[in-house]
């Protein structure tokens, strides 16, 4: 760690999010200051009165555009929260991307033009996906997955790796910047073989059922998600799951030196923490 790194302060946007909260311990591991910024800590990406009280007198910030990075409203709003962090010193700015969702390159280019010191890290599906958020209640209620993934092979990322990485990258500031980084997991798997891992670690009989992507939204709209952010994460996932992304990256051995967390073991870890039992 240098010396100014033991001095820093970093905002994590999304700090009670499934890759905020690792970011945040992985940054007080490291031995950087934490500043959380969520709605609860007085950020509202959406109200831009709130950014420069949770922004100022910090060194840097990563940031999670809540949703999906490819929502409407998504580049528009990073580029704003980055030009304002920049305005007021806060340059070293790193962004959670995506892989493959054409999307997310346009937050990617708003944040390339807020003049900032720029990281963006393009993850694959994340493998907590299975253990926090909407997914996990059908599984673990029903037994049963229901997604529009069909036989696509993916190399889901344990956000852990993810959180690890935007750490190494803020205590060597010189490092990444001006770059972008690719992290997968290690190995491809189907959302089928996924479920299998699961059912595996956990002793139950869990299954994968593939619909449509149209069917998969309407199903969010009649769980009560808008109409349009169904629409767009529809959009998103017909993109991310037509193989496109059925591809490793070595982000994580290039950032870290170590080989990337295996589903196999987070699936072990999340069940005998009781994430799936019923």
């Amino acid at each position: 760690m240098t010396q100014n790194a033991r001095n820093m302060t970093v905002v994590v946007t999304g700090a009670s999010g499934r890759t905020g909260s690792r970011v945040a311990q992985s940054a007080e591991a490291a031995g950087l200051t934490v500043r959380a910024a969520s709605r609860a800590q007085g950020f509202d990406w959406q109200d831009r009165s709130t950014w420069a009280q949770v922004l100022r007198g910090a060194d840097a910030a990563y940031l999670v555009y809540p949703s999906d990075i490819g929502a409407p409203g998504a580049a528009e709003a990073i580029g704003a929260v980055a030009r304002e962090a920049v305005g007021i010193g806060v340059r070293r700015l790193v962004l959670l991307s995506s892989r493959g969702q054409d999307r997310a390159r346009d937050a990617e280019e708003a944040l390339h033009a807020s003049g900032a010191d720029w990281t963006v890290v393009r993850a694959a599906w994340f493998a907590q996906n299975f253990s926090e958020g909407p997914l996990v209640e059908g599984l673990r209620l029903s037994g049963e997955l229901v997604f529009p993934a069909g036989e696509v092979r993916e190399p889901f990322v344990d956000v852990r790796d993810i959180g690890d990485m935007v750490a190494a990258v803020l205590v060597s500031p010189d490092r990444y910047v001006g770059e972008t980084v690719t992290v997968s997991g290690p190995r491809l798997l189907t959302f089928g073989e996924a479920v299998a891992e699961i059912a595996k670690a956990t002793g139950r009989e869990l299954t994968y059922r593939a619909v449509s992507p149209q069917q998969y939204g309407e199903n969010l709209v009649g769980f009560g998600v808008p109409a349009k952010e169904a629409e767009a994460l529809v959009e998103a996932f017909a993109q991310l799951l037509d193989g496109r992304n059925a591809y490793l990256s070595d982000g994580v051995r290039e950032v870290l030196g170590r080989e990337a967390r295996d589903f196999a073991d987070f699936a072990r870890e999340a069940a005998a923490a009781g994430t799936w039992k019923v």
